[in-house]
């Protein structure tokens, strides 16, 4: 992502798991665990939204850490259809966040893995924010989130995304009365519009 970014590998259920942190800018509130997209259509921690998430988390104080599912890049395994994925995002929080102020956030499969990891934690271990974008509904079985947590919550889907529809994050985020923030003509990479979903997280963030 820069020059800065700090690649390192951890002990996952699978085998390694590689990594990708990036400094926050100013003090430091705590650390961002970002999922990138589906392992078998060229998701990796690389990403363009997955890195724009990164800008948007260490822009305002928080260290983000990216990383690959098992299967991809330098992660050892093989894809397990979310089953194992939220195995690895448990073991990467578990490792580089610990203790202290966790936000988590997900791209398409990501952001399915990352609300399984939510329902998996419960309320063990609380999640500062919570970012979900272009969120797999129509693919996966996505898991609520729980009540408690949606004032800390931000869904951005893309009006315009052909590959999850609209209307089934809507059909999902309905009976949870959970709020999904729409970008008009947006599709599901949101090309020309990264600047306008850094700027979104970036204002849920500082809220």
């Amino acid at each position: 992502m820069n020059s800065q970014t700090r690649k390192f590998s951890i002990a996952g259920p699978a085998g390694a798991i590689e990594i990708a942190r990036d400094a926050a800018q100013g003090p430091v509130r705590g650390v961002a665990v970002i999922s990138h997209p589906h392992p078998l259509f060229g998701g990796t921690l690389d990403n363009k939204v997955v890195q724009t998430l990164a800008r948007a988390f260490n822009q305002c104080g928080w260290d983000s850490v990216r990383y690959n599912f098992r299967g991809v890049g330098a992660s050892q395994g093989v894809y397990d259809e979310g089953r194992g994925e939220c195995d690895d995002l448990l073991a990467v929080i578990e490792q580089v966040q610990p203790q202290g102020a966790l936000s988590l956030a997900g791209f398409s499969f990501g952001a399915f893995v990352t609300a399984r990891a939510m329902a998996a934690l419960n309320d063990g271990r609380p999640i500062d924010r919570l970012v979900l974008v272009g969120t797999a509904a129509s693919r996966f079985d996505v898991p609520p989130i729980a009540a408690s947590a949606h004032e800390r919550t931000l869904v951005i889907h893309g009006e315009a995304d052909d590959t999850v529809a609209l209307s089934a994050v809507m059909d999902w985020a309905r009976p949870q009365v959970l709020p999904v923030l729409v970008i008009p003509g947006g599709g599901h990479f949101f090309h020309g519009q990264l600047p306008l979903l850094k700027n979104l997280v970036v204002r849920h963030l500082s809220a």
